[in-house]
Parts: C-alpha cells; structure tokens; sequence
C-alpha cells in the first residue's frame, strides 16, 4: 500500500506553521459544525506520513470534540446520536483495520467526487428536505464511520448528513462532536494498536490540547453572528472545498 505523501514541512522545524494551521483547522471546524479533521488530516499530510497523520488527527480530535461537547451541551439530539453514532462506532473501527491494507488513491477520488456532487446538490435544491429517520441517520453514520476510520476524517459524510436534517446550529455541533468523540475513542485503539502514534510525535498531543482549546472557543464566538440558514450555507460550502481541495491534491500528486 503507498501511504506516503511528499513532505514539504518538517513538524519540528516548522512548529510555528504547524500551530498556526491546526488553530486555523479548528477554528474552521468548529464553525463548520463537523469537526477540525477535514481540514486537519490535508494539512498535517504536508508534515507528517500518512499513517502518523490518522494517529495523531484521532488524539487531536478527542479533545477537540470534548471541548465542543462542554461549550455546546445545551443542545444535541439523543435519537441521531444513537442511530448515527452506533453504526458510526462499528464502521469506524472496521475502516482503521482496512486502512493498513487499502490503497486509498481511488477511495480518496471517489470521496472528493462524491463530496463535490452531494454539496452541490443541497446548496442548489434547497427545498429538499431529508428528515432524520432512523434509516437516514444509520447510513450516514455507517458512511461516516468508514470513511473516518479509512483516511482519517468522516466529518464532512456526517456534515452533509446533518445539514440535510436542517438541525439548528447549536444541535447540528454538540451532536456532530458526541458521535465524533465516540468514533475517536474507537479509531485511537486500533491506530494505536496498528503503530500509527509514533513516539517521537507524542510531543505534538499536549500542543494540540490548547490549539483545541482557544479554536472551540474562538469558533463559538464567530458562531454567535450566524444565522441557522447561513450556518447550513457554510457547511455545505466547506465540503464543496474540501473536495475540490482534495482531487486537486489527486491530480497534483499524479
């Protein structure tokens, strides 16, 4: 399997960027809804390998969720959290197995092109309105599930789902970062038990408590100046971006 990305950066040389672009990630994340991993895992791959970019995004992504749950407890759907975040739990430990045996260059294609299609669709047909069954909710925390045990991030499966359900902001994080929380916890045992948390990277874990920290916090402010609607908008566009950033990287690679 070719795990490997050329390295621009290295973490220890370009600590200060590394800071930096993780905050960015999480403050992004945060007002997103669905969690700093889908701009994290892209960055973090211009300073660390692949599979070390899967171990340390799991750990990263503990605590930031965490952070979420504390500062947006007032609002979260128990019925999504259980029909999504089971499926979610089992796929996601599946997909971290697989991840040591599949090539991921046709996978990540598939997903940036899925990813491209589906936002497009919800920010184009707007009065499409998916309600949030219990057969809704556990396809798209099966889908998440994988797809984040397999490259690392399955916030923006999860975002799409949930902007589809048309949740008020405050529900659509805290429950994004309850079943987010769970598949970390899932995916952190098998990355570690696969060698993914290597011990010369350990030093970045506590960097990146605080970064989890002060981004929640600043993300929440932002929060406080958008509408529902716009907020909805915004996380179909990050997703649009993230795809297209993501068959860029694809094509560039090639």
């Amino acid at each position: 399997m070719e795990i490997s990305n050329y390295l621009f950066f290295e973490p220890m040389e370009y600590l200060w960027l590394f800071i930096l672009l993780a905050l960015l990630a999480e403050v992004l994340g945060t007002i997103g809804g669905f969690g700093s991993s889908l701009f994290f895992v892209p960055i973090a791959a211009y300073f660390l390998d692949f599979h070390s970019v899967l171990g340390i995004t799991a750990l990263f992504h503990v605590t930031s969720n965490l952070s979420k749950i504390i500062l947006f407890k007032k609002g979260f759907d128990k019925n999504i959290v259980l029909y999504l975040g089971i499926p979610a739990v089992i796929f996601v430990v599946i997909g971290a197995y697989l991840s040591q045996f599949v090539q991921t260059k046709i996978l990540e294609i598939l997903l940036s092109v899925f990813l491209i299609g589906i936002s497009l669709f919800f920010l184009f047909a707007k009065k499409v309105n998916i309600q949030p069954t219990n057969k809704s909710s556990i396809i798209g925390g099966t889908l998440s599930g994988f797809t984040a045990g397999l490259f690392g991030t399955g916030g923006a499966v999860r975002g799409t789902i949930l902007a589809a359900f048309h949740l008020k902001k405050e529900v659509f994080i805290a429950t994004s970062a309850i079943i987010d929380l769970a598949i970390d916890c899932s995916r952190s045992a098998v990355y570690i038990y696969n060698g993914y948390v290597h011990k010369h990277d350990i030093y970045l874990i506590p960097i990146l408590f605080i970064v989890s920290i002060i981004g929640t916090l600043i993300g929440k402010k932002v929060l406080t100046h958008i509408s529902d609607k716009s907020f909805r908008n915004i996380v179909l566009v990050l997703i649009l971006f993230t795809g297209i950033t993501t068959l860029f990287k694809w094509f560039m690679s090639t």
